[in-house]
């Protein structure tokens, strides 16, 4: 069975390591396997969105059909065919 086919939008601060493209056809069934995909398509893009033990990192906020993860299954939500995918870094300020 193939697998789910989603797209994912990166903020521009992310669109140096992917040659400025913003907008991502990837594969997965959960949010770490479209890790996983994006890791395999863009080398070194994952340690920009988890932390080196595997687990987002926590000024990234990813949301999936306008759902933030965090809320849902984590990096194991479910993805479904033609999922909108969006992260976005948290903004820190004064």
């Amino acid at each position: 069975m193939a697998m789910p086919t989603a797209q994912v939008i990166l903020p521009p601060i992310l669109r140096e390591k992917t040659n400025q493209q913003s907008c991502l056809n990837v594969e997965g069934a959960t949010i770490r396997d479209i890790i996983a995909d994006l890791e395999q398509q863009f080398p070194g893009l994952r340690f920009h969105l988890c932390y080196e033990t595997g687990e987002l990192r926590s000024y990234v906020n990813i949301f999936i059909d306008q759902a933030n993860i965090r809320y849902l299954g984590g990096l194991d939500t479910p993805v479904t065919a033609g999922a909108r995918i969006l992260v976005i870094p948290s903004v820190a300020g004064g």
